[in-house]
């Protein structure tokens, strides 16, 4: 057990101060829900093209009627919402007893079929750019390195629980405000305080100060946790905190100069860039699985919490490699099942999709988790920082992959299926490490406690007999 370790035993590796830190720690997390705000900002309601010219001859006309004079039909029977019937010099009667047969697009704009007082970036400039970011940062990642290593998987998982509460008050604050600029004024400006406010409480990585040669930084961190618990600090403890000597800082470099951590980095940046296609694949299309969009949304962010919550047993009982790549696996087999179901089944979709939606969510707290613990101390935060653009990257392409749909309807799906179920299969070449103790530097790697240490050390060795 590193020094660090010790001290957490004795002042208590999940007391109070590390139970405050969590309950801190989900504030900031609840305000992350507001990056599925674009599903109501880029609300695109029912419309079709402003066809008022014909008022002039019929000011008279239903809008029924309008629409049945001015606009074509599409193959299953509905108005089209870009094209209109060309305007001519006809009166009323004329129009009404021969119709009109040559088509252009809209060229008086549209108009938006939208309830009362509702808007969204669609009917002002009607265009939409999608870029999504990913669920909680890395707030696990800070929270974990302050307990002991058996709670790791707990608080990271824990910090996250407060991000379904904050998808479901956005569902419900959406559908009051319908107007999509004071919805964006409502949802973003208390993150601004609260932001301001954590950042002056929240206490610094003990861990991560040691690693980085800030002894007296870390002692007054140590102490202070320790206080809060009601616990006292050894001092033999704290001295031997010098013994360990000046560190060498972490860098992006390094994790690629490290034979190992260059593996686990590259299969997680596309376990990491998998897992977020899916996430926001299917949670980007809460709109067009055929229920309403609030109500579905509502649904999306209701299981979310067994999801995250469920997942902690699963893989303290069955480890992290095997859980995240099952949830993987079935995730995209959900998306694919989505294709073979007839649209008008809009209920058998939805649910499919939100078992989908669970495997998802099951994988994003799991690999934050798995994430953590494959880097060391010292390139910890590195590590996840790259697997996370990985990820940011995953939720910019999954609205553009939607796009595809034009072409045939099921490409999208068949993406946000295929991709995960090959991030699963990659993940299962990762170590497990379940019941291993967290690693403060990259250079220690050979076992002080017996097989504790045995599977980060399996495959180094075999790489380094590959070599020889």
């Amino acid at each position: 057990m590193s020094n660090f370790g010790e001290i957490l035993k004795e002042i208590g590796g999940f007391g109070l101060f590390q139970k405050r830190l969590v309950a801190l720690l989900c504030i900031p997390t609840l305000f992350t829900a507001d990056v599925m705000l674009q599903l109501f900002t880029g609300l695109s309601f029912p419309h079709h093209c402003n066809t008022d010219w014909i008022l002039e001859r019929g000011p008279n006309l239903t809008d029924e009627r309008q629409k049945n004079l001015t606009l074509p039909v599409n193959k299953v029977g509905k108005y089209e919402s870009c094209e209109m019937f060309t305007p001519v010099d006809l009166n009323l009667e004329t129009i009404e007893a021969y119709g009109i047969n040559a088509t252009t697009e809209c060229i008086n704009g549209s108009v938006f079929e939208a309830r009362k007082g509702a808007s969204s970036i669609v009917t002002e400039v009607r265009s939409t750019l999608c870029g999504a970011a990913f669920t909680p940062s890395p707030t696990g990642v800070w929270c974990g390195e302050w307990s002991d290593s058996s709670k790791f998987a707990s608080c990271t998982i824990f910090c996250h629980s407060s991000y379904p509460l904050g998808l479901i008050l956005l569902s419900g604050i959406a559908y009051l405000i319908p107007n999509w600029r004071i919805l964006q004024l409502v949802v973003f400006s208390p993150l601004v305080v609260v932001l301001g406010i954590i950042y002056w409480i929240l206490p610094e990585s003990a861990r991560w100060l040691i690693t980085q040669g800030r002894k007296k930084e870390a002692i007054k961190e140590i102490r202070r946790a320790a206080k809060v618990n009601g616990r006292k600090v050894p001092e033999d403890l704290l001295d031997k905190l010098d013994d360990e000597g000046p560190s060498k800082r972490g860098s992006m470099l390094d994790i690629f100069r490290i034979s190992y951590l260059r593996k686990r980095a590259l299969i997680m940046s596309y376990v990491w860039f998998g897992t977020s296609l899916m996430y926001y694949g299917l949670s980007l299309n809460a709109g067009n699985f055929g229920l309403d969009i609030y109500l579905t949304q509502f649904v999306f962010a209701f299981v979310e919490f067994p999801a995250r919550l469920g997942s902690l047993p699963l893989i303290q009982h069955f480890g992290r490699k095997v859980c995240l790549a099952g949830v993987l696996m079935f995730g995209g087999a959900a998306c694919l099942g989505i294709i073979v179901i007839p649209k008008d089944l809009p209920v058998v979709v939805t649910i499919i999709a939100v078992i989908g939606k669970f495997a998802a969510t099951a994988s994003f707290s799991i690999i934050y988790v798995y994430s953590a613990e494959l880097y060391p101390t010292i390139l910890r935060q590195n590590g996840v920082g790259l697997n996370s653009v990985c990820a940011r990257v995953g939720g910019v392409i999954a609205p553009l992959i939607r796009l595809l749909g034009v072409y045939h309807y099921s490409i999208p799906m068949l993406i946000y299926g295929i991709v995960p179920i090959v991030a699963g299969g990659i993940c299962l070449l990762l170590p497990e490490t379940l019941n291993v103790e967290l690693q403060d530097h990259a250079e220690v790697l050979k076992p002080e406690n017996g097989p504790q240490m045995r599977s980060f050390n399996e495959e180094e060795k075999s790489e380094k007999s590959t070599k020889m």
